[in-house]
């Protein structure tokens, strides 16, 4: 992410045509292929789109669809001729629902295990981890890392604890008045959706019912004002959004009473979170509780549900095993478990890490430094989200951890990571995520990450968003690559993914702000749209060299 170099010096010289995706010669074994270069003169799509062009948007082309998706239908044509490899992918997250219809036949399956004898078959440490490890146990919920750096100030330098403590003032500051906001909005929604349920004699109905009725009664107008803005933040349900705004009602309420300060989450799990000579800890228990594990299961089905099956939706990857690593909590994670849980990973053979999660605060950094770079020397790519947070993360204050570049300026520690911020559908101004943070030196590529439909437990389906789905894409056009091009490296793929993507030149709205206008090629390392078509048609010549 600090400097942009191609595969390791080997200089390929990739021709960039405008004209897209032609078919110029036929050789014995494939057809060769140009990539997609893509001008100014690309007009977003117009009009409304349905709702399962929405729910497809991400695998769309830009040439033919005026959406800036991956190109998944090309990409998946150029390799029709092709056999690639079995890699396994890491999803380092809140649990996976390893039995979901799309899910349970890409589930990895430790060999050397034997399930259910209560051995450590494979002498791992880890007994009957037939489909990962769950390093959180029971737990579903724990503090924020300045939460428990104020509980605990020894964890930390005094620099650290005071910022930390500065932070939690703001927050108890702002807290009263969010408060009154939230509650108001809980309150609006509220009456909403109780409104919505007598309409339509029914507790369940989706957006399109709602945008369906026609009428001049103020009152239910009002109500579909309400009901449209929950929808533009992502929330598929007015249910959803008072489940996050009663969350967010509850985290003012900690705040003002001093609750957030009394919890001991880690108890549970009988393990010293500041020993990581202890490292043998939590349970086989992947799916965790299963109803919760929403976040994992999402991720889990970018990357690799069952491609044409008939059901659900396709992932990217094929030839994918998806391994599960519990260790992300609602919360923020400890630095032990996230250290761990990428040892575990690459020990156990996967060659790409997804990692949807980050946080302000790592006291224990230098643990996972050296797991990363662990995972450096066994050639293993890891890919993670950018954060939500709309910020600049080049900025000393909003520095998002984990990350490869320790200090502000500094060279990476190692050339195996990947840090992916999230695009929208909308080839437009408006192509970068509200939510979705950014940086030209410490965000390397966008993906899409903004409506993003995929699996959740109990063999159901849900549009989501954040830069947590914006990572899996990329991780599935990495296993992909991995899987067709077994003898490029990691270093490689990650080189290939940023050179490879899709260019836009004009202005964005950055995060966070209604009219404030940036570059696009500001906002990361090279300015870049994750192609899955055009990451294969280098890979192609890579792998040549």
């Amino acid at each position: 992410m600090k400097f942009t170099k191609l595969a390791l010096g080997l200089g390929i010289a990739i021709t960039m045509v405008s004209c897209g995706a032609t078919k110029t010669s036929k050789t014995t074994n494939t057809v060769a292929y140009k990539m997609i270069s893509i001008t100014d003169t690309i007009v977003a799509k117009k009009g409304e789109m349905s709702k399962e062009e929405i729910q497809k948007w991400p695998h769309m082309d830009i040439l033919t669809d005026s959406v800036p998706g991956m190109s998944t239908a090309k990409a998946y044509d150029f390799i029709k001729d092709k056999k690639g490899q079995t890699v396994i992918v890491g999803i380092i997250d809140s649990g996976v629902d390893v039995k979901h219809e799309d899910l349970k036949d890409v589930v990895w399956v430790n060999p050397k295990e034997i399930a259910g004898n209560g051995k450590d078959d494979d002498g791992n440490g880890y007994v009957d981890d037939i489909h990962g490890w769950n390093f959180l146990g029971d737990i579903d919920k724990e503090d924020l890392e300045y939460i428990r750096i104020i509980k605990n100030p020894s964890i930390t330098s005094k620099e650290e604890y005071e910022r930390a403590k500065a932070f939690l003032e703001g927050k108890i500051k702002k807290a009263t008045d969010e408060k009154i906001r939230y509650d108001g909005m809980l309150q609006a929604v509220t009456t909403a959706h109780e409104a919505f349920v007598k309409h339509f004699d029914k507790d369940s109905y989706t957006k399109e019912d709602v945008t369906a009725i026609k009428t001049e009664e103020t009152t239910l107008l009002q109500n579909i004002a309400i009901a449209t803005q929950m929808y533009s933040f992502g929330l598929p349900s007015l249910k959803d959004g008072i489940k996050e705004l009663t969350k967010l009602v509850t985290g003012a309420t900690e705040l003002l009473n001093g609750d957030n300060l009394k919890h001991n989450y880690r108890k549970v799990l009988n393990d010293n979170e500041e020993d990581f000579s202890t490292k043998y800890y939590g349970d086989n228990n992947v799916i965790g509780k299963t109803d919760k594990e929403l976040h994992g299961t999402h991720v889990a089905g970018i990357v690799a549900a069952t491609r044409n099956n008939g059901i659900g939706i396709n992932g990217i990857a094929t030839n994918v095993q998806i391994m599960t690593v519990r260790a992300v909590p609602d919360g923020d994670e400890y630095d032990k478990d996230v250290a761990l849980a990428i040892r575990y990973a690459v020990d156990n053979g996967a060659k790409v890490v997804n990692m949807s999660f980050g946080k302000a605060y790592s006291p224990h950094s230098d643990w996972v430094y050296d797991a990363i770079k662990y995972a450096a020397k066994h050639d293993v790519l890891l890919v993670k989200a950018a954060g939500n947070n709309g910020e600049d993360i080049d900025l000393p204050s909003y520095l998002h951890y984990p990350t490869d570049s320790p200090e502000i300026g500094s060279k990476e520690i190692t050339d195996n990571v990947l840090t992916v911020g999230a695009i929208t559908r909308h080839y437009d101004k408006g192509l970068v995520a509200s939510f979705s943070n950014y940086g030209k030196t410490r965000v390397d590529v966008f993906a899409p990450g903004l409506e993003i439909y995929s699996t959740v437990p109990s063999n159901k389906y849900l549009s989501i968003q954040g830069t947590s789905m914006a990572s899996p894409a990329v991780a599935g056009v990495a296993a992909l690559v991995r899987s067709y091009y077994p003898n490029l490296t990691a270093s490689q793929v990650k080189h290939i993914i940023m050179e490879s993507g899709i260019s836009y030149n004009a202005e964005v709205v950055v995060p966070h702000t209604t009219d404030e206008m940036k570059p696009f090629s500001e906002m990361s390392v090279n300015g870049k749209i994750l192609n899955a078509y055009n990451a294969l048609v280098m890979a192609e010549k890579m792998s040549k060299k």
